[in-house]
């Protein structure tokens, strides 16, 4: 799988707390919080935002991959990148059809360029260490792109809540997305109700499954995270996940939680960052 050249600046905001990309390894050095428009590969304008984290950890980044129908300002977003922030630098950003950023979404599929320009503008800032964090559609995103190696730029993988394959209906929750995705009344619902623009065509050619993606991983350390009372996805996707992983993953089964960014405690994030510290290099 190819993840494509990371992105570049299309443009930068006017907020007087913003720099454009050109002055970033400055904003680094002084703390100052960024927020800028990525190029894709494909040419979207991906809404993008990075927060400098706490010493001693400075030379590590988390970029996060929020879930389908999300975006870089939702609250539980915002939160993770607060518990993250403890732990390193943090780069958070709106997959294409979501909140400010442009395009539509593919919902799982071309968001692999959006992720790879996010880790691409992290390293640019001038971090030694890169961790990708994906919750839901963003855990299945941040498996395909670091299935290409150390093409990828990564140096730790955690999915969070993530399916392990396409097309699943088994749930009332999921049959209710298939029918937002595939019906053209179910997309006006998610542009005016929910904010997400989603691309009326199919995959084609279909992208590799996330099982299938996660044997290219290794050695990057993985970290596969599921609570046993996901409403979306049972818990034979993480255990499907952590069967292709092998040696070379781990898998975190949380009592009591629910599913993705929104049902994650703070405990729960804390411990990730004490894993990513550990594992990322």
């Amino acid at each position: 799988m190819s993840t494509g050249r990371a992105g570049h600046v299309a443009r930068s905001t006017t907020r007087s707390t913003i720099r454009p990309h050109s002055e970033t390894p400055e904003a680094t050095r002084d703390r100052v919080p960024l927020r800028t428009f990525l190029r894709t590969a494909d040419g979207v304008a991906i809404d993008s935002v990075y927060e400098p984290g706490d010493p001693p950890f400075r030379d590590l980044v988390f970029v996060i991959a929020h879930g389908f129908t999300g975006h870089a300002d939702r609250p539980h977003v915002r939160r993770a990148a607060r518990a993250f922030a403890r732990y390193g630098g943090v780069v958070t950003f709106s997959f294409r059809g979501h909140g400010a950023s442009g395009g539509r979404s593919t919902v799982g599929d071309r968001e692999v360029l959006d992720l790879a320009a996010a880790v691409g503008w992290a390293r640019g800032l001038g971090y030694a260490r890169v961790a990708t964090v994906g919750f839901s559609m963003g855990g299945s995103v941040v498996l395909r792109h670091a299935a290409a190696g150390r093409d990828a730029g990564v140096d730790a993988v955690v999915s969070v809540s993530a399916p392990a394959r396409w097309f699943y209906r088994g749930t009332a929750p999921m049959r209710r997305l298939h029918w937002l995705v595939t019906r053209p009344s179910g997309r006006l619902v998610g542009r005016y109700g929910l904010r997400t623009r989603i691309h009326h065509r199919q995959w084609d050619p279909v992208p590799v499954s996330p099982a299938e993606a996660v044997p290219r991983i290794a050695p990057t350390p993985l970290l596969i995270v599921h609570g046993d009372r996901d409403g979306y996805f049972p818990l034979d996707h993480p255990r499907m996940l952590a069967a292709a992983a092998g040696e070379h993953g781990e898998l975190w089964v949380e009592a009591g939680m629910g599913h993705a960014e929104n049902a994650a405690p703070q405990e729960l994030l804390e411990r990730i960052g004490d894993w990513v510290v550990g594992r990322a290099g």
